[in-house]
């Protein structure tokens, strides 16, 4: 049964990221002859690179975000190691399944020392902060959002729901009576070393910070081939959030790609944005998201003592 089941959801992997690619694929032939008349100024250029410079900033803030979510587990580690770390596992987001990444930073940490367990289970903290982070900024920037409709408000309270949920998963309580469970070892004073005293506020607001500079450096992006009024930022804000989201939380997608780009279509086609600027903007930012990372990687193996 259980190898059924694992057969599965590998096939359910794939599906879901041929479906999403396939969509993306239409859209792009239905409207490749309008693709091709979009251009770039040297304004625009330097929009690109801004977006690049901000989106490479995301992602040494997220390792350092990482780093204090070691931190209040009790595992001491330094921001040196953590950015090393963060930045050469984070490409691994793209090998198939999605998982590379996570595999890369429980090893590196498991190598220090700490139980593969506690490593695992810090490990996987991060996404669950995100998708709240995530879902908290789409929550926000509602009123602006795309797709309104009868069901909107409905949905917006399963949104709502599930958001509490989470919030309620990352208590004190609950991380703690985890974090015991999966503690291997038997000194007395096991509980003051590790016990997380307050609710995680900060590692919350740090992933908020990591979202809204991912959507910044998607704005940016959109701003390099249209401009934008203030009307308009809340609400692309609100479609990156939710688009990202359902990258990170849908299997089988590496690094979200295909099934991020499928939702921001989907979202935007009742919006009044062109759909080959649509098109351009995010093929552009799923590029400059690549290049930041590999960048990234590449300082910390140039620079590697």
């Amino acid at each position: 049964m259980k190898r059924t089941i694992a057969f599965l959801k590998i096939y359910l992997r794939w599906f879901i990221f041929g479906i999403a690619i396939l969509f993306i694929l239409n859209t792009f032939y239905n409207n490749w002859s309008t693709v091709l008349t979009v251009t770039l100024d040297h304004q625009s250029c330097y929009l690109l690179i801004l977006a690049f410079l901000v989106t490479f900033f995301s992602h040494i803030w997220s390792a350092l975000v990482w780093v204090k979510i070691l931190n209040i587990l009790k595992q001491p580690m330094t921001k040196k190691w953590g950015l090393k770390v963060y930045l050469t596992t984070n490409i691994s987001k793209y090998i198939p399944g999605n998982i590379g990444h996570f595999y890369g930073r429980i090893i590196a940490i498991s190598q220090q020392g700490i139980s593969l367990k506690i490593a695992s289970f810090s490990v996987l903290l991060e996404p669950l902060f995100m998708a709240i982070s995530a879902l908290i900024i789409t929550l926000l920037s509602n009123p602006f959002g795309v797709n309104r409709n009868p069901y909107s408000s409905w949905f917006s309270v399963i949104q709502i729901i599930i958001m509490l949920i989470g919030l309620l998963v990352i208590h004190p309580f609950f991380v703690n009576k985890i974090f015991f469970y999966l503690k291997e070892i038997k000194q007395k004073n096991v509980h003051s070393e590790i016990h997380l005293r307050q609710y995680p506020k900060t590692i919350l607001l740090g992933e908020m910070g990591f979202i809204l500079l991912r959507g910044l450096g998607f704005i940016l992006t959109w701003t390099a081939f249209i401009p934008l009024s203030m009307f308009q930022i809340p609400l692309l804000l609100n479609a990156f959030s939710f688009a990202w989201l359902l990258g990170l939380l849908i299997p089988g997608a590496p690094g979200g790609m295909g099934v991020f780009e499928a939702a921001i279509i989907f979202l935007l086609k009742t919006e009044n944005f062109p759909i080959q600027i649509v098109f351009c903007a995010i093929t552009i930012f799923r590029l400059i998201s690549i290049l930041a990372e590999v960048t990234g990687a590449g300082l910390v193996l140039l620079t590697k003592e």
